[in-house]
């Protein structure tokens, strides 16, 4: 009787301490998505916006563009599945103006998120922003870079803070040049925005081994593209982890065929997450899974492809006709897991 007694009594303090471990392991969400030409309905003289406005040739009406507000942020809410994502990283944001609408002026409102944005010098005006709720995530610094000074595109977008009461998180959100022009013949801006990036990376991890970094974005480029392999030296074998390196979250996704655009009825994988690899060590304080990196996949964010088989994303026009959708981008998302002591 004594022995089932005490027996029964380890068995409470050992599930009693499973609970208290596990209750202090928390998920949390990390978002990014390229909204395609999330623009106001305003002409900028200084910019080349001129083709979303009422009189352009897309005839980017008020409605029409709060049809779009809106549901970028029936995406955001829904891609949290629960819980709003802790950080939102955005693209193809035309200015603070229309971040100002989403996060103030829709259901998003309520959970307070801030903003990180800056105009870039991007011809046309798109820019990169970062959405943060601020009981998650603790804004300690902000900036932007150029990619370079000899064309203008999107600048590199920094943000420093600490991430759910535990440790420090640096967090970099880019949109590569495209493709415009031809793969090829545009291939050496994507490598100057590999470099910079590179350099960035290194310059934290220079001044603190142990840095957690994560950076997302659209790289208009693949996982296993020379920017990405060779300039920006991301690895894919998780295997066996260096702390100090940068490590390529999408490979796997990629390999299976899976990908956030459709381009002649091909899926290619460009919005790409990546961390430092201690962020890949479960005994770190923020910590994550490559498995844990996924595609958003809602049904309403797919339409049928009649050129090709199966679905592609539904964008919100189809060349010059208005089609009503949000995107030609899919959402991607990690997990992150954080430990507080």
């Amino acid at each position: 009787m004594k022995f089932l007694l005490k027996s029964i009594i380890i068995l409470i303090i050992f599930l009693k301490s499973n609970e208290y471990i596990n209750a202090q392991i928390s998920q949390f969400r990390v978002m990014f998505f390229n909204t395609e030409n999330y623009f106001d309905t305003f002409d900028d003289d200084k910019t080349l916006d001129d083709d979303f406005t009422p009189a352009g040739s897309y005839h980017w009406t008020w409605k029409k563009f709060l049809s779009k507000r809106d549901a970028l942020a029936k995406i955001i809410i829904a891609a949290g599945e629960g819980k709003v994502p802790s950080i939102a990283g955005l693209c193809e944001i035309e200015n603070r103006f229309v971040l100002n609408q989403l996060v103030n002026e829709t259901p998003l409102a309520k959970f307070n998120y801030q903003i990180v944005h800056r105009d870039s010098p991007d011809s046309r005006g798109i820019d990169v922003a970062l959405l943060y709720n601020p009981n998650d995530f603790k804004l300690l610094d902000k900036n932007f870079y150029a990619v370079s000074q000899n064309f203008k595109t999107r600048e590199i977008l920094y943000a420093k803070g600490v991430f759910c009461e535990a440790d420090t998180l640096h967090v970099f959100v880019s949109h590569f040049p495209s493709k415009r022009g031809g793969a090829k013949t545009s291939e050496p801006r994507r490598i100057a925005a590999a470099t910079e990036l590179k350099r960035l990376y290194d310059s934290i991890m220079n001044a603190n081994s142990n840095a957690n970094i994560l950076i997302m974005g659209d790289f208009n480029d693949t996982p296993n593209s020379e920017s990405v392999t060779e300039i920006m030296q991301a690895k894919d074998n998780f295997d066996e982890i260096n702390g100090h390196d940068l490590y390529n979250l999408a490979l796997s996704l990629y390999e299976k065929g899976e990908g956030t655009i459709k381009f002649q009825g091909v899926w290619e994988l460009i919005d790409l997450m990546f961390v430092s690899g201690n962020m890949l060590n479960e005994a770190n304080k923020i910590n994550c899974i490559p498995s844990d990196f996924k595609i958003f996949k809602a049904s309403y964010l797919f339409e049928k492809d009649n050129a090709y088989i199966g679905k592609k994303p539904k964008r919100t026009y189809t060349g010059m006709k208005y089609n009503g959708g949000i995107s030609d981008h899919l959402p991607v998302y990690i997990q992150l897991s954080v430990k507080n002591e």
